[in-house]
């Protein structure tokens, strides 16, 4: 009897002694009696028989995802970009809106009574075009800003690779709304030099102001060597696509074959435009593969280690963040002010060329484009060629040999900083340095109409290049 009793009082011990958590866990009546049951028959307290007792409550217990706020995580959304919320909160949408991502995103909403601004002055007063074409381009930075935040939110909230191509594409919004208007306009020389412009946009100064303002507090800055190679490749791929129809027609030209007139040379320029642009959109949807599907885990990894490396990842994640449903009118909202403003800005392009002497390779290679390099040479460029030719117009890809020749440097500048995988803040001002030369000389660039007023220095131009050739 006595050993009974301490064999009884053995267990009542080793009963007191199970893991406190398993104990915690047990928060339901068929819990505690499931550990009133092992307690009896344990004779000890043995490591098997506790394991055992946590999977046994681990299936019991309700378990929910939570994110680090404590959210219940909603089906299909990822934790980071779960807003506790449902549906549609007006002060809680604004107050986000206006919180932005950054001190510099919250200057940029500062800018957003000139919206309404400039739509008024574009109607009261539309005989101001200098005025009407500055209000709309200083519009469309804060809407642009919107377009982005809401890409952003709506990122967060999906799987991380496709998130990044979402938010990408919808960066690419405003581009292609510009280009679409422009191609109504039959404003072909501002569209293909805004196709270049948006490449040297991102190559240069957007590139430069990165490596710039990270080389003043950090001595040297890394980047992954596949992004590197994938990135290097998939612009040489893109310019060498934009630079062979100019080339083809450049070659004939010099040749001065008789047999081939100049409509003639033009419709074969057109034919290989087109071609390229599905060939090249065909290498873009490769590239979409590439990332989500076939190598996803190499894009997952790296945005996951840069994401750990972010010093600031832990205050964004504790920020409140946008429903789904107000990511979808944040865009909706933006992407309409979008378009009515690209509309007042290209009807203003003609009068300001005219009248204040802007060349068109300026207006289209600095003051259009500000996009990625990567979507525009692959996708955005080429789909507007093939909406051209579904619209029955002859937008081809045939540039001037000024902006091939600029892409190229560009290209080769960027691509000798890149090779080492690092990059500090000298690189960054040299790149910065080269764009503002490109504008430069982008300025004091002629018109196609004023250099067949130079015609005879353009025939001994050829006239070398025929020789030399």
């Amino acid at each position: 009897m006595a050993r009974t009793a301490h064999r009884r009082k053995d267990n009542t011990t080793s009963s007191s002694t199970a893991p406190k958590d398993d104990i915690e866990m047990a928060t339901t009546p068929q819990a505690q009696g499931h550990i009133a049951e092992v307690s009896v028959e344990t004779t000890g307290a043995s490591t098997t028989a506790h394991h055992n007792l946590s999977e046994m409550l681990h299936h019991m217990l309700p378990t929910h995802r939570v994110n680090h706020k404590g959210y219940k995580v909603t089906k299909g959304i990822q934790p980071d970009g779960e807003s506790g919320r449902r549906g549609i909160h007006p002060f809680h949408f604004f107050r986000i809106c206006w919180a932005s991502t950054s001190d510099a995103s919250r200057l940029v909403n500062i800018l957003w009574p000139v919206v309404p601004a400039a739509l008024a002055v574009k109607y009261t007063r539309p005989e101001k075009h200098l005025v009407i074409f500055i209000l709309n381009y200083i519009a469309m930075v804060p809407c642009a800003n919107l377009i982005g935040f809401a890409g952003q939110e709506l990122a967060r909230k999906l799987p991380k690779v496709f998130g990044i191509l979402l938010e990408t594409t919808l960066g690419s919004i405003v581009e292609m709304i510009l280009f679409i208007v422009l191609l109504t306009r039959n404003e072909y020389s501002v569209i293909q030099a805004a196709i270049l412009g948006s490449m040297l946009a991102t190559l240069l100064l957007c590139l430069g102001m990165c490596f710039f303002v990270g080389g003043l507090t950090r001595e040297e800055q890394e980047f992954d060597e596949a992004v590197s190679e994938v990135g290097s490749g998939l612009l040489l791929t893109a310019g060498m696509g934009l630079i062979v129809p100019s080339a083809f027609e450049t070659a004939l030209e010099l040749k001065n074959s008789e047999a081939l007139s100049a409509e003639v040379i033009a419709e074969k320029v057109l034919n290989i435009s087109r071609v390229t642009a599905v060939l090249l959109i065909i290498a873009y949807g490769t590239y979409v593969f590439f990332q989500m599907r076939t190598h996803h885990g190499i894009y997952d990894a790296i945005l996951e280690a840069d994401e750990q490396k972010d010093e600031d990842r832990h205050e964004d994640l504790q920020k409140d963040k946008l429903t789904f449903t107000e990511c979808i009118v944040a865009l909706s909202i933006s992407i309409a002010l979008v378009t009515l403003i690209a509309i007042s800005l290209v009807e203003q392009i003609p009068h300001i060329v005219e009248e204040r002497g802007i060349s068109d390779a300026f207006m289209g290679l600095i003051l259009v484009p500000l996009e990625q390099t990567i979507q525009t040479a692959l996708f955005n460029g080429p789909l507007v060629v093939i909406i051209s030719w579904g619209l029955g117009k002859k937008l081809d890809l045939n540039f001037e040999m000024f902006d091939i020749v600029v892409l190229i440097l560009a290209i080769l500048v960027v691509g000798n900083f890149l090779r080492d995988q690092k990059s500090n803040y000298l690189e960054g001002a040299l790149c910065v340095i080269v764009y503002i030369i490109i504008a430069v000389a982008a300025f004091f660039y002629p018109n196609p109409e004023e250099t067949h007023v130079a015609g005879e220095a353009t025939d001994a131009a050829v006239e070398v290049l025929r020789a030399l050739l």
